[in-house]
């Protein structure tokens, strides 16, 4: 920064062209921080610079007029601050573009004077890049891949442990495989904690980055499973075809994480371990598990066929529950198997991805079956155009609030206009008690700095060399106080920085650092006011609006998905399209979440809703939305077998009915509307009139079970899996409650919510 702002005072004269190459030097090299190798670092600091240069020539043209220089702010600032939802690396680069048209539009001038501006940024933009390349370049940082290989072959082991156990052919240490439960448990934690690490998600609109934030919740998912695979009961026969498949399971998480640690490796042996998994389940579907029980037909020795509750449970009712045990391995490895397909088919796209040439990269061809950045970011955008949208929110208020600083400063004549808006981006925040925090602090630094200043300046009187020397300390301090130390002394490094900066270029003496903290002060209480009148109470009365719409949405994307699967099931009812509207809801409603619990942590003070209890709701989501993918998956590839289906659809249609029922009044309860419902239990009956009607009406001619019989009870037990769901969801739902909910300043911590099937 010394050296480009040295260059245009020094050397070519300019005073314009020094400010615009000192500032533009913050703003491409403090103020952002690109991640990636470094080609794509150089891509996005270029792709700073241009649009910067558009910002300084739109600002200045705009500058001359108030009302228009307001308006212009207000619009483009929306414009920045939205745009940031699409991509991490747009929302690091926020402060950065909005500080090209600030400095710009604050500062009046005429159109002639864009050359100089431009030239100033040009110098400051040429400066960034050799300093990206050449000063102590950063090394590549992927936030996601290591912890997601890690989880993978942490997750793979523990597969292994469970078919050794289950198989008890190979004996293991009770000390061994506790170790491998804790590293599974660990790996996991430690790579939820790296993805909410950020205050936005860690992903651009490249496809790799797209991929590796999907792993996330598959490989969350993929351990709720792998947790509940229980001890096979003693006397009970070893389901090899199950083990077969987890072990292949294995296979594939162990490839997958090779390939992901080696980019642009070949991808044939995750294809191989998959190809070799689907073998594995489609023999456990054709396997002699699958026989059915000859229950009894007559209503007194078993449950009743119709459609109401029946006489009960009759002798026929333990053969019920050991056919619907005997089930249990095959469902949880068809679970399994899905989950693990999904993250396999995620790594093979991001290796497709990275395999491609730099002229594949430039035209933007995609790996078959994936959409492009441009159409990802529109279904980003897309997700907050909903006026419970939290980032919506913070750009509207944040754009409301620069354009009125903009008006303000233009008003009122300040000497330094640019120091008002730059005072309302710096303090302003999600909820106006932390506003009103924060400009405090920032006031009290900036008087800090001024009094730290005005005496060096008073000391050094007018020797201009000596501030020479002083500026490169300043702007490290500047630099590095924010984050070292806090935003009080950034904000008063920063004043120092500026009292050099300018009595440099014109001497003026300490008075210089009154004038900034009136403009500060100007610039606090324009923030404050813009977030008392805009959504005042921030992320944290919006979160629980966002939990509730998650479930809503994510809960009728799982009705949608099993009545899709009972159209196919059914021959005598027409086909239903798949429910994608409904997952596009969900996705969008789930994504909207994230996005405000990340506002949520970045608040400042203690958390009025335990964060604990937070996590474990979002794995909640998560789950639901999975569970909905599952059951989509099993019925795509559903066979043609004959048969009445009509009850067995029946059946299942109450019972997904009666599962969006209790997850309505537990979203409503998350907002205040009612008591949390207790989890739904266990319904004896009717799983017995299920399996009642896969017995008589999807029964072979050799007396076992269709592969539609077997599809038809594993729906069942996706939907009984987001019922036992509920009950690790109602402790962290009374805690979130309005009327329970009290500060909790813990630790964020990942609460895994638990699947699969359990009986008892």
């Amino acid at each position: 920064m010394p050296a480009a702002f040295a260059v245009g005072d020094q050397v070519i004269g300019n005073p314009e062209v020094a400010s615009f190459a000192a500032f533009g030097s913050f703003a491409m090299l403090l103020l952002v921080d690109f991640g990636g190798p470094m080609r794509a670092r150089l891509q996005a600091q270029a792709a700073l610079a241009v649009t910067g240069a558009l910002f300084v020539c739109l600002g200045t043209l705009a500058s001359r007029s108030s009302w228009l220089g307001a308006a212009a702010m207000t619009v483009l600032g929306f414009g920045v601050l939205f745009a940031g939802v699409a991509s991490s690396a747009l929302a690091g680069a926020t402060t950065s573009l909005l500080l090209a048209f600030i400095l710009s539009v604050s500062l009046t001038g005429p159109i002639s004077s864009i050359p100089d501006r431009l030239a100033g940024w040009g110098i400051a933009s040429a400066a960034a890049l050799l300093a990206v390349a050449l000063l102590w370049p950063a090394p590549e940082r992927d936030p996601l891949r290591g912890p997601a290989m890690t989880a993978m072959r942490a997750l793979a082991a523990r597969l292994r442990s469970d078919v050794r156990r289950l198989a008890g052919g190979e004996d293991e240490a009770e000390s061994d495989r506790e170790a491998v439960i804790a590293r599974t448990s660990s790996a996991v934690d430690a790579l939820h904690r790296a993805f909410f690490a950020t205050p936005y998600r860690p992903a651009g609109l490249g496809t790799p980055a797209r991929m590796l934030v999907r792993l996330v919740d598959e490989l969350k998912w993929l351990y709720a499973i792998t947790i509940q695979s229980p001890a096979r009961p003693e006397g009970t026969p070893v389901n090899l075809a199950a083990c077969a498949v987890k072990s292949a399971a294995s296979t594939v998480l162990e490839s997958g994480a090779d390939l992901l640690d080696v980019q642009g490796g070949r991808p044939d042996a995750l294809r191989a371990a998959l190809a070799k998994m689907h073998e594995a389940l489609f023999a456990l579907e054709q396997g002699d598990n699958l026989s059915l029980p000859a229950l009894a037909t007559d209503p007194g020795s078993g449950p009743s066929p119709g459609p109401g509750p029946g006489p009960g449970p009759g002798p026929g009712a333990d053969r019920i529950d050991e056919f619907i045990s005997s089930l249990d391995p095959g469902f949880r490895a068809q679970e399994l198997s899905f989950a693990v397909s999904q993250i396999a088919a995620n790594i093979d796209l991001l290796a497709a991805a990275e395999r491609r040439s730099w002229s594949q990269r430039m035209l933007g061809h995609q790996p078959s079956g994936l959409a492009g950045p441009l159409s990802a970011a529109q279904t980003r955008a897309g997700a907050h155009i909903d006026r419970h949208s939290v980032w919506l929110h913070n750009s509207v208020r944040g754009a409301v609030a620069l354009g009125a600083a903009v008006l303000v400063a233009k008003l009122t004549g300040v000497q330094h206009s640019f120091w008002v808006v730059l005072g309302t981006l710096s303090v302003l925040r999600s909820n106006a008690l932390s506003t009103g925090q924060t400009a405090v602090n920032g006031l009290i630094g900036t008087i800090a700095g001024f009094i730290v200043g005005a005496a060096i300046v008073v000391l050094v009187g007018t020797n201009t060399t000596l501030l020479w020397f002083l500026l490169p300390l300043a702007v490290l301090l500047a630099g590095l106080a924010p984050a070292a130390i806090s935003f009080a002394a950034g904000q008063a490094a920063f004043t120092l920085t500026l009292l050099i900066l300018f009595n440099i270029v014109q001497p003026t003496g300490w008075r210089l650092g009154l004038v900034r903290i009136e403009d500060i002060a100007l610039g606090c209480a324009v923030s404050l006011v813009v977030g008392l009148l805009f959504w005042p109470r921030g992320a944290g009365a919006a979160l629980r609006v966002a939990l509730a719409e998650a479930y809503t949405d994510s809960v009728r994307y799982l009705a949608g998905a099993v009545e899709f699967g009972m159209g196919r099931c059914d021959s005598g009812t027409p086909s239903l399209p798949a429910p994608t509207s409904e997952a596009v809801r969900a996705s969008a409603a789930s994504t909207r979440l994230d996005d405000t619990f990340r506002g949520y942590l970045a608040e400042r003070g203690a958390k009025r809703i335990p964060l604990a209890e937070v996590t474990g709701l979002l794995t909640g989501v998560a789950g639901l939305r999975l569970a909905a993918d599952a059951v989509l998956d099993l019925w795509h590839r559903d066979d043609a077998a004959g048969g009445d289906r009509t009850a067995a659809r029946r059946e299942l249609l109450a019972s997904t009915q009666q599962m969006v029922g209790w997850y309505d009044g537990f979203a409503a309860a998350l907002t205040g509307h009612g008591e949390v419902p207790e989890p739904m239990p266990h319904d004896d009956l009717a799983s017995g009139r299920l399996l009642e009607a896969v017995s008589r009406d999807l029964r072979r001619d050799d007396g076992r079970a269709s592969a539609t019989a077997a599809r038809v009870i594993w729906t069942g037990d996706h939907l009984d899996a987001t019922r036992r769901l509920q009950a690790g969801l109602v402790g962290p739902a009374l805690q979130v409650h309005p009327q329970r909910a009290h500060p909790q300043p813990a630790p964020v911590r990942s609460t895994h919510v638990q699947s699969g099937r359990a009986r008892g």
